[in-house]
């Protein structure tokens, strides 16, 4: 499970990540990523927890597909977080083969994602 202070629950928050982030797609999932802010040098100011979000509509299959997708991403980022900068907000967004991939093909998909998000990979 995903610690609390690495949820990202306000409206704002994801709109921030959506809109002004960079996007990584891959056939199960698109990533969205906007840096943190904050300066880390900055006298008195420590950087805020790196956050994540999950969208995962209706087109993904039924309550229980649903879920079982929303489940398998949350531990999946458990993992990964440390690997971005601080302060970053990050919403992971489920298309509709989501519902179909096993947890091996949902994790090779958000780990090519962060990669090219972090600037490790090809456009």
């Amino acid at each position: 499970m995903l610690p609390t202070e690495h949820r990202l629950r306000r409206r704002e928050d994801f709109a921030t990540a959506v809109r002004r982030g960079r996007r990584a797609g891959r056939p199960s999932l698109v990533v969205h990523l906007r840096s943190g802010a904050t300066n880390p040098h900055a006298p008195g100011e420590s950087a805020p927890p790196t956050r994540a979000g999950f969208v995962v509509s209706k087109a993904v299959g039924g309550a229980v597909v649903r879920n079982k997708v929303k489940r398998r991403l949350r531990h999946l980022m458990r993992d990964r977080i440390a690997q971005l900068p601080p302060g970053s907000l990050v919403v992971v967004r489920a298309l509709p083969g989501a519902g179909d991939a096993d947890h091996a093909q949902l994790a090779r998909d958000l780990d090519a994602a962060i990669e090219r998000l972090l600037g490790g990979g090809a456009r």
